[in-house]
């Protein structure tokens, strides 16, 4: 039954009793409804595939658990969501058709509306469906934060206002938040959709819209949904408050405690007691006075909502925290320094003084001998311009980002570069981009380039570890073949990590034999390998298979190709970083893998970070779009880097070592709860990879941009910035300066006995540019992960990176040589500029470059060294150092033993100097001699 427009009741046919329709619309019909049903079974037949393709490459990575895991999870999450949407949405579709069908004010044949009353059925059936899929779809994405939940433990850390433990705030308020704003938009849609439902049948009707009574008992209905909904929303938001950014520092502040708490708790009740006016409005009978107190319980929502939500909050702010701010916030300044410090892991960084002495350089460059012989001159910037020069050997292959890292070579703990040499099919000729070539013969780059950070020859350019293919050198690698890599589809977009895409998938197996090496340097042909003998790749071993992988991957010549057998293999996800995302998507990824040779084979590893925006009080990570290439994600305060990441170039292995104690990092200690078979423990890590880990640079920025405000402890010196440092500038390429990121040294730190492999970074005082501290993150053994931060002496000055490059530019023979260089076709770089700390003593080292204007090859030219005093300019790093040691040989360490001939080395260092002193005697003497007889040859003409 339904009540028409002039009140009566319209008796509404049940769907078997509706008559047959007419041929045309029937026929009209079901087109339409076997359109859908090719649709949805394309739509069921992808999934399908989708499943199977994805179990059968994770089942190749050995990871199945996780995939069944997840997919479990999304699958009960997209069930639950589509049986609330369709009853929910199913209702209130149902009440307005109840409410809005009757006579129509059109001259319709009987058969006709019946009809036309089937096909608006089934067409609200359709949008309920339809929707219903959408919201399930989105439920179903918010898989993670869903088993986050499920699985979730204490911090056993209570937050200092309301003593929740901060897994509340981590785990389960993301649930909360999405499920309270899942139902928001259900509600919403489903109220303005039925308005748009209603418009439409009055409209077909040709009736005028009318506001019946049933209208209104539907709208004050869902309504009272609404407020509910939105009274959660208010509760919800009193622990957002530990979160705000709306005060003087992130979390909770005066304003916050004092009135915004308040307003959203009575703004809880008022919603509540909205809710129940609207249950109270669809049992009156009048409707004058319903309506007047539906509009008086929403007007009551509003005002108070601007009231107490907006207005009060504002005047005490204003009149209350303003003109007595420190005061107000002081203790609130405090919890936000102790837990934002706690997020970014700043609580263990262990600060010294560093007291500098300049006397003290030659003694320290001596006594710091492996410190001297590792200062980086090759930047990677520079460094992989001349890899592509001349070890590139083929235009199919390049290399993209050279990495640092430490190897022992030949007895010596070295710091080197080393570039991957990968192959990219867009670098193939362009009569030789075929499907053949691009999918089955050239499939996988060759080898490595290893060259020390320090040495180059007289033509400058780098000396070599390992070069060439075949690979030749210092180090064997029995499998040189790398099949997944950093590849990119162009290598036009290989310097921007924007722009890294994941490389083609290949066929390996098949009857065609796969490309392997460039002919030599002695000519030939180049050399074929008939097989691969990796355990990567899904194999294709039938029809069913090679058809759900042509789909998977667009490419329908994986089924039409002969040369693909059953024995064929099909890899893709060969990027690296895409591959271990595709594993645990959960995991934030470094954009700089790096390769390490191990045990004759090709390894990267890539550092994976926990984070979360959800600790109380911690400020957010948001960087400054200058630096938006210094960390690749951003809006967290809480961030550790538990996860190192180890994928096999060759075969594609994936390991995830957790280098993080147990019970040290939540986060990790959850995603071990949500897939216990995924991790490994870091001493399970084959002792060779191990000592080539180290600190990345993505978690050392993000710590020490926090730490330029966090290192002030105190609250009133934190609120008043009165030691607020910044990251130093510095010039490169000539343009305008720019931050300088944290860089790798080996260097014997204070107080030490040995060298190691640290990450450091200079800081400046903020708008000043001298030096006034540096950290140092260790990379190397037991102390991996320990930041140590030293201090600069308060009562005098130490020049900073761009004060340096001030004095360089300022030296009239440095700067006549740029010019001159500059004049003659040559492009000057300037490379890194590097401050290193060596024994007491600071040494500043800048590489320079040469590059023709019209080609991208760079040669290592000159070395300048500065002290606090002097700035020169050498050809080599032992010149220089003689030059800035004022003329004198590079000193070494004493050892108190003599040296052949049986003269200890001070002595001879002693007699050296005298040596050089005689020598000058004698050189003025001789000058003077030739003065002599100059002037007498010109008495000897005039008479």
């Amino acid at each position: 039954m339904a009540t028409s427009d002039n009140g009566g009741e319209v008796v509404l046919p049940r769907l078997g009793e509706l008559p047959p329709m007419p041929p045309r619309m029937g026929l009209y019909v079901r087109l339409v409804l076997a359109a859908i049903a090719l649709l949805v079974l394309i739509v069921v037949l992808g999934i399908v595939r989708g499943v199977y393709t994805n179990w059968l490459w994770f089942s190749n990575v050995g990871y199945t658990q996780v995939y069944w895991s997840i997919l479990f999870t999304r699958v009960w999450l997209f069930a639950a969501g589509f049986i609330v949407s369709m009853a929910g949405l199913g209702l209130t579709y149902w009440m307005t058709w109840r409410n809005a069908w009757g006579p129509t004010a059109y001259d319709i044949q009987p058969g006709a509306l019946k009809a036309l009353r089937r096909v608006l059925i089934g067409g609200a059936a359709i949008l309920t469906f339809l929707l219903a899929l959408l919201f399930a779809n989105a439920l179903s994405a918010r898989w993670e934060l869903f088993l986050k939940f499920l699985n979730s433990s204490t911090w056993g850390i209570d937050d200092p206002h309301f003593g929740n433990d901060v897994g509340f705030y981590v785990f389960t308020m993301p649930m909360l938040h999405t499920i309270q704003g899942w139902l928001l938009g259900l509600v919403l849609v489903g109220m303005v959709t039925s308005a748009g439902v209603y418009l439409l049948l009055f409209s077909i009707r040709g009736v005028p819209a009318r506001f019946t009574p049933s209208m209104f008992k539907q709208l004050a209905a869902g309504t009272a949904l609404l407020m509910v909904v939105i009274a959660a929303a208010h509760f919800l938001d009193t622990f957002e408050i530990l979160l705000s950014t709306s005060g003087a520092v992130t979390g909770a502040t005066f304003t916050d405690i004092t009135a915004r708490l308040p307003a959203l708790r009575l703004l809880t009740g008022i919603a509540l007691f909205v809710a129940v006016v609207m249950v109270f409005v669809t049992r009156m009978s009048n409707q004058q006075q319903a309506l007047r107190l539906y509009m008086a319980g929403v007007g009551l929502w509003v005002v108070a909502a601007l009231l107490a939500g907006l207005l009060w909050p504002w005047f005490v702010q204003r009149f209350s925290v303003e003109p007595n701010e420190l005061e107000r916030e002081r203790p609130y300044i405090e919890r936000n320094i102790e837990w934002t410090r706690r997020g970014f892991d700043l609580t263990r960084v262990q600060e010294q003084p560093y007291d500098v002495s300049e006397a003290t350089l030659a003694a320290d460059i001596a006594a710091n001998p492996e410190t001297v012989d590792n200062i980086r001159l090759w930047d990677p910037r520079p460094l992989l311009d001349v890899y592509n020069q001349i070890q590139h050997l083929r235009l199919y292959y390049n290399f993209l980002d050279p990495d640092i890292d430490r190897y022992v070579v030949d007895g010596e703990y070295r710091q080197v570069i080393l570039g991957t040499r990968e192959l990219i099919q867009d670098g193939l000729d362009d009569s030789a981009q075929t499907w053949v070539n691009r999918r089955l013969v050239y499939t996988h780059g060759y080898g490595v380039v290893m060259s020390p950070t320090t040495d180059f020859t007289e033509a400058g350019q780098p000396e070599f570890f390992l070069q060439d293919v075949p690979l030749t050198g210092k180090f064997e690698v029995n499998q040189p073949r790398i099949y997944y890599g950093e590849g990119v589809r162009s290598s036009t977009v290989a310097q921007d990590s924007e722009a890294l895409l994941s490389d083609d998938p290949v066929v390996v197996n098949t009857t065609e034999p796969e490309f392997d090496q460039p002919p030599g340097s002695l000519g030939g042909p180049p050399v074929f390998i008939e097989s691969y003998a990796g355990d990567g790749g899904v194999q294709l071993s039938n029809f069913f298979t090679r058809a759900a992988f042509a789909w998977e991957l667009g490419d329908p010549n994986i089924v039409l190709s002969r040369q693909i057998t059953g024995e064929s293999s099909v890899l893709y996800r060969r990027h690296i970083v895409e591959r271990a995302s595709t594993i645990a998507p959960f995991l934030r990824y470094d954009r700089d893998p790096y390769m390490v040779v191990h045990d004759g084979r090709l390894f990267w590893i890539l550092d994976a970070y926990t984070v979360t925006d959800r600790l109380p009080y911690s400020r957010r990570f948001e960087q400054l779009e200058e630096d938006a290439r210094s960390v690749p994600f951003v809006g967290f305060n809480y961030i550790r880097n538990s996860v190192k990441v180890v994928i096999d170039a060759y075969n594609g292995d994936v390991t995830f070592y957790t280098i993080e104690q147990h019970g040290e990092d939540p986060m990790l200690q959850v995603f071990e709860n949500m897939f216990p078979d995924l991790f490994t423990p870091i001493a399970e890590m084959p002792a060779g990879l191990r000592e080539h880990i180290r600190y990345p640079e993505v978690l050392l920025r993000s710590q020490a941009e926090t730490f330029l405000q966090y290192h002030m402890t105190d609250p009133k010196e934190f609120f008043l910035k009165e030691d607020q440092w910044e990251v130093p500038l510095e010039v490169i390429r000539q343009s305008r300066p720019i931050r300088v990121e944290p860089y790798y040294v080996i260097m014997k730190l204070p107080g030490e006995e040995r060298e190691e492999f640290v990450l450091i970074l200079p800081f400046t005082p903020q708008q000043k540019p001298n030096l006034v501290a540096w950290v140092a993150a260790r990379s190397d053994g037991e102390r991996y992960g320990e930041l140590l931060l030293f201090t600069f002496p308060t009562d005098r000055l130490f020049n900073g990176p761009e004060q340096v490059e001030a004095r360089i530019d300022n030296d009239p023979a440095i700067s006549e040589q740029f010019t001159l260089w500059g004049q003659s076709g040559s492009i000057v770089i300037r490379g890194n500029l590097l401050v290193i700390p060596i024994g007491d003593s600071l040494l500043y080292a800048e590489p320079i470059y040469l590059q023709a204007d019209t080609l991208n090859f760079p040669e290592l030219k000159r070395v300048i060294l500065a002290s606090a005093d002097d700035v020169v300019m050498e050809p080599t790093l032992d010149l220089a150092i003689e030059a800035l040691l004022g003329g004198r040989v590079r000193p070494t360490a004493p050892t108190g033993d003599p040296v052949p001939g049986g003269i200890p080395p001070e002595e001879l260092q002693r007699a050296l100097d005298d040596l050089r002193d005689a020598l000058d005697d004698l050189r003025r003497g001789v000058e003077g001699l030739d003065d002599a007889v100059d002037d007498l040859e010109t008495v000897a003409g005039e008479a």
